[in-house]
């Protein structure tokens, strides 16, 4: 069952990874770039100050730093658990797929740490921010995956890290924004 989801993976990653041109790498290595989302922050952070104001802010940035540690450190728990080679780094693979930018990571793959975290600050502040408009939500959510998908194109990661990564993200960003409205009701009222 293992052996065949992960055939199945394998699979799913080459015709991914292999849709690629060369016309379209740059846009994925620059989406895929963890400081291109700077710009993202900067206005995700000022929205939040003129809706909350800089107590409350603040404490955000305190729960985006602590929530960054732990999906962080949780994906890098299940690297080295599964030790699951990257695509970058297994020689099966060779020549079969498109290695974007000849920068490979560390050795392991499962799960991605960039779709984790791209993920939960989507959650986190689509629930936070409360957007008068679905359009904020579904920007961000878009970001997200394309983010994890940009670690498909570049040939760094298999679906299934990218997914498993996303649900994290999901989970670490509810369980963040339920900490931040914790905390904020309780100190900041």
């Amino acid at each position: 069952m293992i052996h065949s989801l992960i055939e199945k993976d394998i699979e799913l990653f080459l015709f991914l990874n292999n849709l690629g041109t060369i016309q379209w790498d740059s846009f994925w290595l620059i989406l895929t770039n963890k400081f291109s989302a700077i710009p993202l922050y900067f206005l995700l952070l000022y929205i939040t100050y003129k809706q909350f104001g800089i107590r409350k802010t603040l404490v955000l940035l305190l729960c985006i730093a602590i929530l960054i540690l732990v999906s962080d450190q949780t994906s890098n728990l299940f690297k080295n658990g599964y030790k699951r080679l990257r695509p970058c780094h297994n020689n099966d693979l060779a020549n079969l797929y498109r290695l974007v930018g000849n920068r490979c990571g560390g050795l392991y793959s499962y799960f991605s740490a960039h779709a984790a975290n791209s993920m939960a600050i989507a959650v986190f502040f689509s629930l936070v921010l409360k957007f008068k408009s679905k359009l904020g939500i579904y920007l961000l959510l878009i970001w997200a995956i394309l983010v994890g998908y940009s670690r498909i194109y570049i040939g760094v990661h298999f679906p299934l890290d990218i997914l498993t990564g996303m649900f994290f993200g999901i989970i670490y960003g509810i369980i963040f924004y339920k900490l931040f409205t914790a905390i904020s009701s309780k100190f900041l009222t």
